[in-house]
């Protein structure tokens, strides 16, 4: 009784894991990989990676998943995107568009002593970590590397203002790992959202709103024409 319900469990994350790379997208050159951030709005055809879509004017094969985490040990869930390292799909990508971390330090510590978790996803000179480690195996693939950064709070109450110090700091040491590299770039957002406006957030003020995955888009965008395209 339980395998089939592990398989059932399987085939239901998997229909949550974005696009597949199919004969009508196989050409495609960007992947995105990531969390809520990423994947909020999908449903609506609102979400960052449709947006960069229409920026772009290309096609974005999207494999962001919900609740999906940098560091996670589970090998079935994981296989399904909730790792989100396991999300990477080989192809001739020549960029790869992520972000994560953030429900690591939500999950793994609950916004409260993350210091060890920071250590663990990305170390104080960025040369060590699960971060740099995905990093570099993107990059191994020839693609270059657009790492976003989170939306921060616009000052009002959420359930994950706590985790700011440490994003900041996240933030901080992925600032260093783009100068090591210059074939990543890091692309902060934390400046993004006006002090007391809540419209680049869906009303729990967590997720972006359609509004807000545009920002998020319109920012990578730039960065990738900035990058060479």
């Amino acid at each position: 009784m339980l395998r089939p319900l592990l398989m059932l469990l399987t085939l239901l994350l998997l229909g949550s894991c974005g696009e597949m790379v199919t004969e009508s997208t196989k050409d495609a050159r960007i992947l995105m990989m990531g969390d809520s951030m990423m994947a909020a709005n999908r449903t609506s055809g609102r979400s960052v990676g449709i947006a960069l879509e229409r920026q772009l004017g290309e096609d974005v094969i999207d494999r962001s998943v919900y609740a999906a985490r940098i560091i996670y040990a589970l090998p079935l869930t994981g296989a399904a995107g909730l790792s989100i390292p396991a999300q990477y799909q080989k192809g001739d990508w020549d960029w790869v568009v992520l972000n994560g971390g953030g429900n690591d330090l939500m999950f793994g510590c609950a916004c409260g002593y993350c210091s060890g978790m920071v250590d663990h996803l990305i170390s104080k000179d960025a040369t060590a970590g699960a971060i740099p480690q995905l990093v570099s195996r993107l990059r191994k693939g020839g693609a270059k590397v657009v790492w976003a950064g989170y939306l921060r709070n616009p000052g009002l109450f959420t359930p994950v203002r706590p985790c700011k110090v440490f994003g900041d700091e996240l933030d901080r040491r992925l600032a260093r790992l783009d100068a090591r590299d210059p074939g990543m770039v890091f692309v902060p957002m934390s400046d993004l959202v006006p002090a007391g406006d809540p419209t680049l957030h869906q009303q729990d003020l967590m997720h972006p709103s359609p509004k807000g995955s545009a920002a998020i888009a319109a920012r990578i965008a730039a960065a990738i024409r900035a990058n060479g395209g």
